[in-house]
């Protein structure tokens, strides 16, 4: 049986690359700006459109395409500590989230969503770049949810207008549910949910009011809630069930994680084992010899393309 190539019709580039895993879309369009990418010895643009033909390279190195429909690629969660920053490098020297993460070997962690510097807790990693795009795209509205300790005078009419909108600089937003989680005095906590992830919004919510975050955490990201045993600094891999939670979210009905092709064929070959065993049986029982009716000659092994 031959093999065919992930791309059955002409697809966007940057598309293409981020199903792939080589980054996310906004990452991809950038280096297709910076004339990064080439198609067929072209420069690519903007709006350029890819088939299984094409040849495509990045920085002068052709780009391999998983050779399955589907792909089944790593997601991790990491329990972000205070300090670290979520770029790939620091001009300053300063730690990154990236440099606790595994190696990987043909693909990259890509970071779905930021943090900034003096916030901690969870953040999701995946080697796949369209799952990353659907999740960080406002359409989503994925759910956010976060411990946030706050320093001043906060009533029920501050609660009130959180819920109900601010107008901040960059539009509307608000919290879309608000728990009260204890303190006493000028310094209390909060549980705040919002469906999107704007630049320093929860912070921003709260100074509106005249009140001051001191202590900022992620705790939940869609399904997925920050494991209490997993340390600052330390990662986990997330389960194929709540990657497949994370695809719905989105209507990312290609990423089906936990309905893999491989897996899909070994329990064909193990109900076809206990029929033909059970078939051998009721044959010995009538001490009529019997052929093996199962060859035991070592099945090709599927691969996870992880690029």
């Amino acid at each position: 049986m031959s093999k065919t190539s992930d791309i059955k019709k002409r697809e966007r580039l940057q598309k293409v690359l981020a199903r792939a895993g080589y980054g996310s879309r906004r990452e991809l369009e950038s280096w297709i700006d910076d004339g990064r990418i080439s198609i067929n010895g072209k420069k690519a643009t903007l709006g350029d459109q890819v088939d299984s033909a094409d040849v495509i390279r990045i920085d002068g190195r052709v780009v391999r395409l998983p050779q399955h429909r589907r792909i089944k690629a790593r997601t991790i969660l990491y329990n972000k500590p205070e300090g670290e920053i979520c770029s790939r490098a620091d001009p300053e020297g300063r730690a990154t989230v990236f440099d606790q993460l595994p190696r990987l070997s043909g693909a990259r962690w890509i970071a779905v969503g930021r943090l900034d510097i003096n916030t901690t807790g969870l953040l999701l990693f995946t080697t796949d770049g369209e799952l990353a795009h659907r999740l960080m795209h406002p359409s989503s509205e994925v759910p956010r949810e976060y411990a946030v300790r706050v320093h001043g005078n906060v009533n029920d009419e501050i609660l009130t207008r959180l819920s109900n909108g601010v107008e901040l600089e960059d539009g509307t937003a608000h919290f879309e549910s608000i728990k009260e989680g204890g303190g006493q005095g000028a310094n209390k906590w909060f549980h705040v949910v919002l469906r999107e992830g704007r630049k320093r919004e929860v912070r921003r919510l709260w100074e509106s009011q005249g009140v001051t975050v001191t202590r900022l955490i992620r705790t939940r990201f869609g399904p997925i809630a920050m494991p209490r045993h997993v340390r600052p600094g330390r990662w986990q891999e997330v389960s194929d069930a709540h990657v497949a939670l994370l695809a719905e979210l989105t209507g990312l009905k290609r990423y089906i994680a936990a309905d893999d092709p491989v897996t899909e064929n070994k329990s064909r070959v193990q109900k076809k084992r206990l029929h033909q065993k059970s078939t051998h049986r009721k044959s010995s029982q009538g001490k009529e010899k019997s052929l093996k009716p199962f060859s035991r000659k070592r099945r090709n092994k599927g691969r996870d393309y992880g690029q």
